[in-house]
């Protein structure tokens, strides 16, 4: 039997990787589908779809599962009643999915697919707008995720980049608000003007 789950990933965590022990459990293969593939560079989504299939690929090899995994990257179609016949036209077959999403639930039962809910893993930490919060702003994120996705995200400099979209650095990588920055360049040049007649 082929199962299929679907997310965001954004970024991929613990709570994903227990979901996916489990369901790799009933299933002889898996389809994991990555949502909102077209999505990238904003906070609630800032990793592309390749990243997250690199984060994917290096979790589950951690997981060294035995059974086939497909990754597919799923653009939305904002056509709901359209949407099942899109995933289905994009993925391998499948007969069953894994999912809590209500809409995701309800849209694969009115398709004729059987559905089952997945369990829930500390989802008060193990949350990616959890996860982008923390990182936005500069606390502990590493323990959430596993250690080859920490790599990545690092290897992508995707701090900066989450740090740059929510507003909380400049290009250069100035933190805004760091009192070492909070001088103009005018300023900043009065007072090399000022040590040359000192």
């Amino acid at each position: 039997m082929r199962g299929f789950f679907i997310g965001r990933f954004q970024p991929y965590h613990y709570g994903h990787h227990e979901v996916i022990k489990n369901i790799i459990e009933k299933v002889d293969e898996l389809i994991i589908g990555i949502g909102s593939a077209q999505e990238s560079h904003e906070l609630e989504n800032p990793f592309t779809a390749g990243e997250r299939i690199l984060m994917i690929s290096a979790a589950l090899d951690e997981l060294n599962i035995k059974k086939k995994v497909y990754i597919i990257p799923l653009e939305d179609i904002y056509r709901n009643s359209l949407w099942v016949s899109h995933v289905c036209s994009m993925a391998p077959p499948f007969e069953v999915v894994f999912s809590n999403n209500p809409l995701v639930v309800r849209l694969f039962l009115e398709a004729g697919v059987k559905v089952f809910n997945t369990a829930m893993y500390n989802r008060d930490e193990y949350q990616g707008t959890e996860i982008r919060r923390r990182m936005l702003e500069n606390e502990e994120w590493e323990s959430l995720v596993p250690p080859s996705v920490v790599k990545i995200i690092k290897e992508i400099d995707g701090l900066r980049r989450i740090r740059e979209i929510g507003g909380k650095e400049i290009g250069n990588g100035v933190i805004i608000g760091s009192k070492s920055n909070l001088k103009s360049p005018m300023i900043a040049e009065e007072s090399q003007e000022e040590k040359k007649y000192e």
